[in-house]
């Protein structure tokens, strides 16, 4: 027993990031890395060939059902748990790769980018990205094939990038632009919206977007001015996000993106609106909310 403790303590560090950054809870990681030991231990730890792989495996698919299990988001701010956990009592010389993953910091944007993920999407990431875990071993967690895990990481890791994207000064000036957008929509401001509309801004909207059922096309500031200022009622249950990368809005239906809104933008005024209600359409989307 005594040896197997000290194997498992070899692995604790990297394990309790692994959880760190799957759970974004210091409490949580903590107790996913005591489940995992309670597993080894009622296992034949002889027959393991790959202790630390094995481990991983473990810890990481109990943090898979821990996500799953949550009915809301948790009550325990993110602010708690700016600094990475450490454990000071752990060999740190026993796991060089532990080191490393310890001195990436997740800090607070991090986590707030992966607590949007779905379970499957930040497992994929978090596993491969932060740990290098390959395709084939991810995919048997989430019962999806090597391919489908790399999708799943692949748009987690859009997501990621999408938070760095958005304070570049081009795209914080588009956001400043939309957020003015969502204001003046909110109050019903038409001279505020048509001072950021361009003079011949188009407006599309698909056939879920309208009482009509039919599509919708506007166009001319005075048009689209009149249009959105009509749709105050909207624009109040309306949030910025990143829609594809670049600076849109979305109304949800209980947490459910139900209309998005994407611009392009000619000489920095909103020059085209679509409108996209359409649930195909909004499945293909890549959406992250923005604070």
């Amino acid at each position: 027993m005594d040896g197997l403790t000290e194997r498992f303590e070899e692995h604790r560090t990297r394990l309790r990031a692994v959880a760190y950054r799957m759970l974004g809870s210091v409490s949580e990681a903590e107790d996913a890395v005591q489940d995992t030991w309670l597993r080894l231990d009622r296992t034949e730890a002889a027959e393991i060939e790959n202790l630390g792989g094995w481990l991983t495996t473990v810890v990481a698919r109990v943090c898979l059902n821990v996500l799953r299990s949550r009915d809301h988001r948790r009550e325990e701010p993110l602010d708690d748990h700016l600094a990475e956990p450490a454990d000071s009592t752990a060999d740190s010389t026993a796991d060089p790769a532990a080191d490393a993953v310890l001195a990436d910091s997740v800090g607070l944007a991090m986590l707030v980018v992966l607590d949007t993920l779905a379970p499957a999407e930040r497992l994929a990431f978090v596993l491969h990205d932060m740990f290098a875990v390959p395709f084939d071993e991810i995919a048997p967690f989430i019962d999806r094939t090597p391919a489908a895990a790399r999708q799943l990481a692949s748009r987690a890791r859009r997501r990621v990038q999408g938070r760095s994207v958005a304070t570049e000064p081009d795209v914080a000036r588009r956001r400043q632009v939309v957020d003015a957008y969502l204001a003046a929509a909110r109050g019903g401001d038409f001279d505020a919206l048509l001072h950021l509309l361009h003079p011949d801004v188009v407006l599309r909207a698909d056939k879920a977007a309208g009482p009509s059922r039919a599509p919708i096309f506007l166009r001319g500031a005075d048009t689209v001015a009149r249009g959105a200022a009509a749709a105050s009622v909207r624009a109040a249950v309306t949030q910025l996000a990143l829609v594809n990368g670049s600076i849109g809005l979305v109304m949800a239906d209980e947490g459910r993106p139900s209309v998005v809104l994407a611009f392009a933008f000619v000489d920095g005024k909103i020059s085209e609106i679509d409108v996209i209600a359409d649930r195909e359409r909004l499945r293909g989307l890549d959406l992250v909310m923005v604070d």
